[in-house]
């Protein structure tokens, strides 16, 4: 990160490795721009167009409505309607977001909620295609919300650090092991109440995040595919910028070849000290037992090199 949060989320697009604040900054973009149009459409009288509209984007149940809009498995995770929804959403983002990023850098922290929401849309559809509560409901039902994609990396951090703890206002500091197990209950709990779809989709998401860390440990990262699609992307709207960049640095080091006071990352830890994915899940193994603080700074360093793979 560069900055404090608002200089952070104002900068969201220029900085690679920023994949927390992009998050963050899409999902408001994207509320704004509901709330604006629902606005606009309610006054002009034509409330129906906006709810039609929004329908394309969100998530729906019937499997013969989503193979005419396959698009909405990505863009309802983005969609929120209501200021507290997306506030709280928003929230738990950003605190275990920062910890997922932490310890494993901002490419794994975007495929990451893109696979929770996946998931969560998954489990929703699922569900409501087999399960005789839903027969009734299926061909009009419809979800948004980022809260499948939180959930993965709220208990993606959890499997991470089970032992960090956070200081929440009345109870002081809870591990945040206790403050996952505890959504995850109260997603279960109401599995089968109104807002069914929502809840189904945070345990789809909780369900990802928690095999997600679990098969990186293992050495098999499943975020992979999401991260080429990103990157692919990324080098579209930024080659030009990259051009410009190498040629700077060319010409930078050509000038200071012939001195020895220059000092980097990369020249005080040789290439030859990259860790191993052994190395990574001791680490790791570590870290869910002593906390981050427990890591000595080379240890650190081995893991946000692995981080950036």
């Amino acid at each position: 990160m560069y900055g404090g949060f608002w200089d952070n989320l104002r900068n969201a697009f220029k900085y690679n490795n920023n994949s927390l604040y992009k998050l963050i900054a899409i999902n408001l973009l994207a509320f704004a721009g509901i709330l604006v149009a629902r606005i606009i459409l309610s006054f002009a009288g034509a409330a129906d167009l906006y709810k039609l509209l929004l329908g394309y984007l969100m998530m729906p149940a019937d499997l013969g409505t989503f193979i005419l809009q396959p698009w909405s498995i990505l863009t309802y995770m983005f969609l929120h309607e209501g200021i507290f929804h997306i506030l709280f959403n928003m929230i738990f983002l950003y605190w275990f977001g920062m910890l997922v990023n932490e310890y494993l850098g901002s490419r794994k922290l975007a495929n990451l909620y893109i696979l929770g929401g996946i998931a969560g849309a998954v489990f929703y559809v699922l569900m409501y295609n087999i399960s005789p509560l839903f027969t009734d409901v299926v061909s009009a039902s419809k979800m948004l919300g980022a809260s499948a994609g939180v959930y993965a990396i709220v208990i993606g951090a959890a499997t991470l650090a089970p032992n960090t703890t956070f200081r929440l206002l009345l109870l002081g500091d809870v591990k945040i092991k206790y403050i996952a197990i505890f959504y995850v209950v109260i997603a279960f709990a109401n599995s089968a109440g109104s807002n069914a779809g929502g809840e189904l989709a945070h345990l789809g998401g909780a369900a990802m995040g928690f095999f997600y860390i679990l098969q990186l440990r293992n050495g098999s990262d499943w975020g992979r595919p999401v991260q080429a699609v990103g990157q692919f992307f990324e080098s579209l709207f930024s080659a030009k910028n990259k051009i410009k960049v190498t040629y700077k640095k060319k010409s930078y080091s050509e000038e200071k070849t012939t001195k020895s006071t220059t000092s980097s990352t990369s020249a005080s830890y040789p290439k030859s000290a990259d860790a191993t994915q052994e190395e990574i899940d001791q680490i790791l193994d570590k870290i869910a037992d002593k906390g981050y603080e427990a890591l000595s700074k080379e240890e650190k360093r081995k893991l946000f090199e692995f981080s950036k793979k």
